[in-house]
Formats: C-alpha cells, sequence, structure tokens
C-alpha cells in the first residue's frame, strides 16, 4: 500500500506493494556480485593483484565510471562496477580469426550482444570481406595503409572521428590532433549524449564546463543535495564518502523520479564491523520523487522558500554582499520566484508545498552546501534550464568558490571529461588553435564540425561518408537508433578500434576493419619501455595509470599506436609531427598537453603519480566567472518544466534507466538487484496508472513515441510492471528503448538526447523485444 510521505517522516520508506531490494547498497549483496562475475569471466590470477593496485597511486585506474581517486585508498578501493569492469576486461575468453571464419555477420546479427561481447577479447586486426561476410585477418601494416588510401580519397568534412570515454588523455589528443590535422572538427564522443549539457550550461552560467568541487569539500559541507543521479549503480565508490558525510552529521535531500536503493541505505564492504555487526548508514534525510522534468518546478519551490525566509528574517539569510559583488540577474529571479504560485510549483513537480519548504529550511540552516547532479537534470530538452534553476539555488547563498560549497555533477565514463579538456571537441572556439599553429605549424580548421546527433543526421541524410569510432558501440548508444540502422552500410569508411565485439562491428561499411587495442590494465611497451596513461575524474583531478597485466594477444596494438598508424598513412609528412616519436615514448605526448594546455597541466609529467591526483584548476572555484557578462548568472525560468512535450491524457513521459548491472551500453547480467528486478524487457508503471491505464501486471505491450513527425517509433514485447513511480510516468531499459527517443528531441542548447523525458503512449500487444546488451 502507498504510504504519505510527510516532512519528519522516514523517508525512506517504500510502498510494499511493489518490487524493491530489501537489503542495503554494497555489503554482502555487491561482494557477490562481483563472485558472480569472477565465475563467469574466468580472470587470470593477474587480475586479482590488477583489483588489488585499482584506483592507488601508481595503480590502475579503473575504466569504469569517473569518480575521483582518493590521495588516501582503501586496501581495497574497488567497487562492485569497477571489479565487473575490469574482471570483464581481462576475461580468458578469445575472439580471433578462427571465431570470425565459423560465424558470417549476417549470423553474428542474431546473438544477443551479451553473447557476442562474451566470445571474448578480440585479438588480430580483420578486414570485413563483403564477398563472404565475414571478417578475415589482415596485418597492421595493410589496414594502415589500405584505410590511409581510403581517406586520402574522402572529403575530410564528411568523415567523423568518434571518442569513447575510456581512451586517455594522450590518445584523445593525437585523436583531435590528426582530425584537425586531416582537415575537420567532427570530433563527437560519448560526452555528447549524457552530460553536453553540462559542459554548456555551466560554462554559461559560471564560466566554466565542469564542477567546481574537490574531494576535500565533502569533509566540510553541511548538506548535500541529490538531483537526477544514482549513485549505487553508476559511481558506487561516492557512497563511502557520503557514509562518511552522514557520519559527522551533514544532511542529504534526494530528488529523482526512482527510489534508487543506493541513496537509501549503504552498507560499506570496507567495513567488517557493519557488515556483521552494526545497521546500514542512512543516506538520505529526505528522498522526494520528482515527476520527470519536474525538477525546475521543484527548484523555483526551494528558492522561493528560501527568499520568503530571507525576507521574515530580515535579510540574514541570503548572502546579499555575494550577490552584489559576484553575480548578475538577481531581481529578475527574484521576480519570477515571487510571482510563480505554489499550485504550479506542485503540479509539475509532483511535490507538496510542505516538503519544499522543508528543503528550504534545510538549506537556510546549512552553512555550506553541495549540489551532485547526474543525467536526470540533463538529459532534457530543457536540460540547460534544470541547471540554470540548480546554479541560482547555490547562489543564493554563496555555495560556489568556497570550502565545502559547489555544484558537481558526476560523469560517466572514467575519461568522458578529460578528453574535452585536451581537445575532442565539435568547437573550434574551445581549442587554442594559435597554439596548434605555432606547434605543429599549420592552420587548423575553424568550421564548426559535428556532434553525435549531427553524426546521426548525417548518416540519415547521407552527407556522413566515413567514421573512425575509438570506442564505444554507436550502433546502439545513438537516438533514433532503428532509423539509423540502415544507414550505416552505406558509409565508405568504417573503422572500428575496440576490445571486444559488439553491435556496432556488425554494420560495416562498404570498406571496413576491426582493429584490436589494449586495456588500461594491460602492458603497454613501446620502443622506451613500459607505457603510463592518464585520465580525468569528474572533479577534475588527474591520475596517471600504469597497466601490468600481460596482453590478450600479442598481436594488440595500444589506441596511441593504433592512432599514429592511421595517421602516418593518410597525412604527407611534416617534421613537426612525429608519429613514431610519440607512439615510443607518451611522455612527449604529455609535454604537448601541456605545451597546449600550460595552465592546466604544468610540469604533467613531474605529478602524474601525485596520490589523489593533481586539480587541474577551476576559475569559478576561485570565483573568477569566465562568461559573458563576467559574473555568476541567475537564471529567471520561462517555464516550470525541462520536458520538450507535455504529456497530456494517456500519454506518459518515458525515462530510460541503467541496472546496476551494467555500464553505459555494456550489460554484465540481466538483473537488477538494487531495484528488486530481473529481466530488461520490463517496463515500470506506478499501480494506479495502471488501473488508470487498464493494465496488468505482466501485459505485454507495445510503446510508442507520441512525437508526431512522420516516423514510427515504437518498442515491442515489454511487459509490465507494477513500481514505485510518481503519477504520469513510464521507465525501462537503456539502450533498448532508444528507438523512441528522435535525433531532434534534445536539450535546446547541448544537444544532449533527452533520454529522460520522452512522450510515449502504450498499446496493447506486441512482439519480442529486442534483448541485446553492449559495450
Amino acid at each position: 500500500m502507498s504510504q504519505e510521505k510527510h516532512p519528519g517522516d522516514d523517508s525512506t520508506r517504500q510502498r510494499e506493494d511493489a518490487p524493491y531490494y530489501t537489503n542495503a547498497t554494497g555489503g554482502w549483496g555487491s561482494l557477490k556480485g562481483v563472485g558472480r562475475i569472477l565465475a563467469d569471466q574466468r580472470p587470470t590470477m593477474g587480475a586479482f593483484r590488477t583489483l588489488m593496485r585499482q584506483n592507488k597511486p601508481g595503480g590502475h585506474m579503473c575504466t569504469s565510471c569517473a569518480w575521483t581517486k582518493p590521495k588516501h585508498p582503501h586496501p581495497f578501493e574497488f567497487c562492485e562496477n569497477g571489479a565487473k569492469a575490469t574482471v570483464w576486461d581481462l576475461t580468458r575468453s578469445r575472439c580471433g580469426p578462427d571465431f570470425f571464419a565459423e560465424h558470417s555477420v549476417t549470423e553474428l546479427r542474431e546473438l544477443s550482444d551479451h553473447e557476442l561481447e562474451k566470445a571474448g577479447r578480440l585479438t588480430h586486426p580483420m578486414r570485413y570481406d563483403a564477398a563472404t561476410d565475414r571478417y578475415v585477418e589482415t596485418t597492421w601494416d595493410e589496414a594502415f595503409q589500405d584505410i590511409g588510401a581510403r581517406l586520402r580519397t574522402l572529403d575530410p568534412k564528411t568523415t567523423v572521428f568518434y571518442t569513447s570515454g575510456r581512451a586517455s588523455l594522450e590518445a584523445s589528443y593525437l585523436f583531435a590532433l590528426f582530425a584537425r590535422l586531416y582537415g575537420h572538427n567532427n570530433l563527437p564522443d560519448s560526452s555528447n549524449m549524457c552530460h553536453e549539457t553540462t559542459s554548456v550550461a555551466l560554462k554559461k552560467f559560471i564560466g566554466v564546463s565542469v564542477g567546481t568541487c574537490v574531494l576535500d569539500d565533502f569533509d566540510h559541507c553541511d548538506m548535500i543535495i541529490f538531483m537526477g543521479q544514482n549513485t549505487g549503480s553508476n559511481s558506487p565508490r561516492f557512497l563511502h564518502t557520503l557514509k562518511s558525510a552522514r557520519d559527522r552529521g551533514c544532511k542529504i535531500v534526494t530528488f529523482n523520479p526512482i527510489r534508487e536503493r543506493g541513496l537509501v541505505k549503504f552498507v560499506s564492504p570496507q567495513n567488517p564491523v557493519q557488515m556483521t555487526v552494526t545497521p546500514a548508514t542512512t543516506i538520505s534525510d529526505l528522498y522526494l520523487q520528482v515527476k520527470p522534468g519536474g525538477d525546475v518546478a521543484a527548484l523555483v519551490g526551494v528558492c522561493k522558500h528560501v527568499i520568503e525566509q530571507d525576507e521574515r528574517s530580515g535579510g540574514t539569510v541570503i548572502d546579499h554582499d555575494f550577490i552584489g559583488s559576484h553575480t548578475t540577474g538577481f531581481q529578475d529571479f527574484m521576480a519570477r520566484m515571487k510571482q510563480t504560485p505554489w499550485d504550479r510549483i506542485e503540479q509539475t513537480s509532483g511535490l507538496r508545498r510542505e516538503d519544499l519548504e522543508t528543503v528550504g529550511d534545510m538549506y537556510c540552516k546549512a552553512g555550506k552546501t553541495i549540489g551532485i547532479y547526474g543525467m536526470g537534470l540533463t538529459q532534457h530538452v530543457k536540460g540547460w534550464l534544470n541547471l540554470g534553476m540548480y546554479i541560482s539555488l547555490l547562489l543564493l547563498r554563496g555555495n560556489i568558490g568556497r570550502q565545502g560549497a559547489g555544484i558537481s555533477p558526476v560523469r560517466g565514463h572514467s575519461n568522458v571529461q578529460g578528453q574535452r579538456t585536451v581537445g575532442i571537441t565539435e568547437k573550434p572556439k574551445l581549442v587554442p588553435n594559435n597554439k596548434l599553429r605555432e606547434l605543429f605549424g599549420f592552420e587548423p580548421p575553424m568550421e564548426e564540425g559535428r556532434n553525435t546527433t549531427a553524426l546521426v543526421e548525417g548518416l540519415l541524410d547521407g552527407s556522413v561518408k566515413g567514421l573512425i569510432s575509438l570506442g564505444g558501440n554507436l550502433v546502439r548508444s545513438i537516438p533514433d537508433r532503428e532509423r539509423a540502422e540502415p544507414c550505416w552500410d552505406t558509409l565508405d569508411l568504417n573503422v572500428q578500434v575496440a576490445t571486444k565485439l559488439n553491435r556496432s562491428h556488425l554494420f560495416p561499411g562498404r570498406h571496413s576493419w576491426l582493429l584490436p587495442c589494449l586495456v588500461r590494465a594491460e602492458e603497454d611497451r613501446q620502443t622506451t619501455g613500459p607505457q603510463a596513461v592518464s585520465m580525468e575524474d569528474s572533479l577534475s583531478m588527474v591520475h596517471g595509470s600504469l597497466g601490468k597485466r600481460k596482453p590478450a594477444s600479442p598481436q594488440l596494438k595500444s589506441e596511441i599506436a593504433i592512432i599514429a598508424g592511421i595517421a602516418k598513412a593518410t597525412l604527407p609528412p611534416k617534421p613537426q609531427v612525429k608519429w613514431d616519436e610519440w607512439t615510443g615514448d607518451y611522455a612527449l605526448i604529455r609535454d604537448l598537453i601541456e605545451a597546449t594546455y600550460p595552465d592546466k597541466f604544468k610540469d604533467f609529467n613531474d605529478r602524474l603519480y601525485t596520490p589523489g591526483g593533481f586539480h587541474r584548476g577551476n576559475k569559478a572555484r576561485e570565483r573568477i566567472w569566465q562568461t559573458d557578462s563576467g559574473k555568476a548568472e541567475f537564471t529567471a525560468p520561462d517555464t516550470l518544466s525541462a520536458l520538450g512535450n507535455e504529456a497530456p491524457g494517456n500519454q506518459m513521459t518515458l525515462v530510460t534507466l541503467r541496472s546496476n548491472d551494467q555500464f553505459n551500453t555494456t550489460v554484465y547480467g540481466f538483473a537488477d538487484r538494487l531495484r528488486g528486478l530481473n529481466g530488461r524487457d520490463i517496463l515500470l508503471i506506478n499501480p494506479e496508472e495502471m488501473a488508470r491505464l487498464d493494465l496488468t501486471d505482466g501485459q505485454v505491450v507495445t510503446l510508442e513515441c507520441a512525437i508526431e513527425d512522420g516516423h514510427e517509433r515504437v518498442v515491442r514485447g515489454l511487459r509490465i510492471l507494477g513500481y514505485d513511480l510518481p503519477d504520469g510516468c513510464v521507465a525501462a531499459y537503456y539502450p533498448e528503448v532508444n528507438p523512441l527517443v528522435p535525433v531532434h528531441y534534445r536539450d535546446e542548447l547541448s544537444h544532449t538526447p533527452a533520454y529522460k523525458g520522452v512522450p510515449v503512449r502504450i498499446r496493447a500487444g506486441g512482439g519480442a523485444v529486442e534483448m541485446r546488451a553492449a559495450e
């Protein structure tokens, strides 16, 4: 039975008539999860040694999430998902020429993506042979020469160089340099599909494209607000930081449509006493299940109450000195807050005034507050407005640019933030082109390139002719996936650099190659010896990583060696461009990064193994605002919803999910333990909405996009399951429901696909849903 939730109630209470995980996050459940993947992948003993070095100074940096690495690590500085990622990389299974000789590409399409990855590590460079519909073994020299020859025949502006979030700073820098030397800025990356809204909106409002916090801030904050981020599944090591904050009395409030167990209860697997004797840690003091797209309204409600409290107190709540010296737009913002009626706030957010006022009171009492968020804010048509309102709330009390306070997005892949730092961007204005001219003696292209949604549009209209994909699984991860799928074979060139087989490799173009690379945990030995690489985490800390495991095949090359090999075969020689030297010694690439970005990477090589990483700097943290106005900017919202299309009547708003047995599009298994769910062919909806729409548990339905633009978008074979969700919304798994998201349905400023707020209709009946999972 659904229970009313009032201020002061136990905010972790869950309705009992829907599935949920009864235990705390972490604890024995996490250990069992790691044990299952160990049994499944059968890694070598070296994998255990890698885990013991993981996320420690001088060790191996996890290839999973981008959460920061502490100066003083735990004995086991890895989480359940980090262990899964490492073990997945270091499997004993191999996918070599014999495998491809036995299976045509058409036959491989019949396998699930989970089965494709379980074939094991790719071992040899392969070329697609259309006559036999198979990948056949080739040599590295043949691959480089053929790819280079094809690139020379194409107009550079018709090609795209895509980067997944795993590639190191060194590889990303060279890849971006290669693209610009070749003649384009078509450099989309996985950030375009998740946190590009962060890069654009934070830059607009506070002058930096990343969060402002460092790990030490969490030792000094009095309050943490979570919005649209699922720590338990997406960044579990962060839970230790939250536990420490709670232990010293920090208040935590969570806004999220789904009651995620990681932000309810946590047991530290690092703590034998808590594992066996003491109770779990309660993470959230108050957990408010905001409607999808209702975060703007919720934030308006909190801000409105703070302003009212300031007026009652005679101006002692709001930091008026900070606002006067460091911000602009406050008067318009305040007027908008006062004008907005509470009934509209409650209706749009799905939350009660009393609850929002409780949050406002907690905020007024907190000396220092940190705002955390994830893709629940960024993946909306007005995701930028979500962030504008969040920043405005923090500005009210001067909670940016001082210890224990700030805005802190939690990024996804391990180096997705760092890639943008070193030049992976389609926007030439974000690149130090004068430095590139000086260092390499060429004229960089100044025409804006393609981001990921522009890549999809280029596939659909035929203007994209060539692709080099440095990791990732674009076929599965993009919006409008089914519309785009028939277009992949029209590419003249398709080069996939990968560690395991995935569905993107099964849609070859006219000329296609599958090039296997090392994983981060493996020893990368070049002419000057073993090489280290580096990455930047969510808190802008840069870490070195040194792999020590024996490579899965002697044929494997590093991403850097592959980039350099293709570039050398494509471009005319140039004295300043030293592909062979850079491949032989990655320290030289770090010297180039330092020379290109001296303010961020001073003494890069000397600081590579700094315990806890070195901070690359953040002007907003210093209260230097590099915005158009020269100040931090308040936002006066013109709407209370971040949705592009409201869902009236029988329409619902779709939220896409990832399970705790999943990282991005890599799915390790089909149980979602932390939500109490099994299987991925499910459509979650609350029991009251089920009754209103005349649906029953277990009923098979078809979900269709409600946006009318002449294209049918449907996913069939989903099973209805009653779950604890707000009214008006449904939830289903990414990437299975990606076909429902139009490529044009995206954030207005950043073009991030609106995966968290798609208008849909439910139809009875339907065939089987695709059960695919991929890297």
